[in-house]
Formats: structure tokens, C-alpha cells, sequence
């Protein structure tokens, strides 16, 4: 059972990646892949790109210069998530800090890993990619109840995702956690249906 933060509605500046074709590798290199926990590998998120060879931060990374709190969401470039598949990489982004990763295309593995750990990975059209993009610095909002999107300039785009997911994500928990919590309804389940049965 996994655990992690609930998603409901909340508020943050965005940060954005334009490049496209960011693949898991890039996420976290496949060095990084020993651990089977989550925590610290924030750390190694988007490792090459913040560190230099001696291990100092690159100062001219956008990551190493925003505060993780304050910028929760990631607008990344077309095809996100690409490449091969390692849940590592959501894990890398939530443990930074991310709660959603906005994208006009996001690659279906990374996509449902992302659903699976706490990441809601958003699918946008061209033109909200576009006013995301040009003001990056804008706070937006993200209301999961209402699958609702809201920019800065008052735009409102509703997104799609699956009942399931959405219900996992509003309750921080994993697949295995949603059934957890429904232990006595279906234990009272299996009572009636077995003596009805009997």
C-alpha cells in the first residue's frame, strides 16, 4: 500500500521545461534505479541537467533556482515522459515536489505510473500549452473535484481522467490502498452474499 499526498484543489506557480521528448532517462538516469524507495530521489531528479561533473549545481538550471514549494506544477514540451518505462521517474518527481506534469502529449507508461503514484499528468491542447508557456511565471490552479484547469487570465480548461485514478488521487492512495479502505464494505459483502449462499 502506498501512501502519498491527497489531490484535491490547490494553487502554485508553474514551472516550465519547452524542450520535447523529455524521456525517463532524463527524469532519472538509469544509475539511480537500485533503490526500491522513494524518498530522496527528488534529489536525483532531472540529475544531469542540475549538476555538474564535480556534483555543484548548475546555475543556470531553472530547477536549482525555483523553490519546490511554491512551484508544484511542470509544464514540459510535447511527448513527456517518453522512453522507457520505470515508475522511479513519478517517484522522482513528486519526492522534488511536483504534484501534476502538464503536457500536449504525455507517453501512456509514464502516464498511468503517474497515476498510480500520486503524479496527475494533465493533457493539454496547443493553445492552453501556448498561454502556459508564454507567462511562466503564472500561478495556476488545479481543481481535481471538478476536473478544471484554471490559468491566470480567468481561461478554464477541463481535462480528462479515468473515475478510478481520480478517486485514488483525491484520497492519496495506491490501487491497492482504495481496496484497503473498503475492507469492512466488503468483508459485510461477503457476509450477505454467504448466507444468502448458504
Amino acid at each position: 500500500m502506498s501512501n502519498q499526498e491527497p489531490i484535491n484543489t490547490f494553487s502554485s506557480r508553474i514551472v516550465v521545461l519547452p524542450e520535447a521528448n523529455i524521456d525517463t532517462d532524463q527524469i532519472i538516469p538509469a544509475r539511480f534505479l537500485t533503490t526500491t524507495t522513494k524518498a530522496g530521489l527528488g534529489k536525483v531528479a532531472f540529475n544531469d541537467w542540475r549538476y555538474n561533473g564535480d556534483g555543484s549545481l548548475k546555475a543556470d538550471c531553472i530547477l536549482n533556482i525555483i523553490d519546490p514549494t511554491e512551484h508544484r506544477i511542470l509544464v514540459g514540451g510535447n511527448n513527456f515522459g517518453c522512453g522507457s518505462s520505470r515508475e522511479h521517474a513519478p517517484w522522482a518527481l513528486t519526492d522534488y515536489g511536483f504534484k501534476a506534469v502538464i503536457s500536449t502529449e504525455i507517453a501512456d507508461i509514464f502516464r498511468s505510473n503517474s497515476l498510480k503514484n500520486g503524479l496527475l499528468p494533465i493533457v493539454v491542447p496547443q493553445d492552453i500549452h501556448d498561454k502556459l508557456t508564454k507567462n511562466p511565471q503564472q500561478r495556476v490552479t488545479i481543481d481535481l473535484e471538478a476536473c478544471e484547469l484554471r490559468l491566470e487570465d480567468g481561461t478554464v480548461f477541463v481535462f480528462q481522467i479515468d473515475a478510478f485514478s481520480r478517486q485514488c488521487l483525491l484520497e492519496g492512495v495506491d490501487a491497492m490502498g482504495w481496496i484497503l479502505n473498503r475492507v469492512s464494505s466488503i468483508e459485510a459483502y461477503e457476509q450477505r452474499t454467504g448466507k444468502a449462499a448458504a
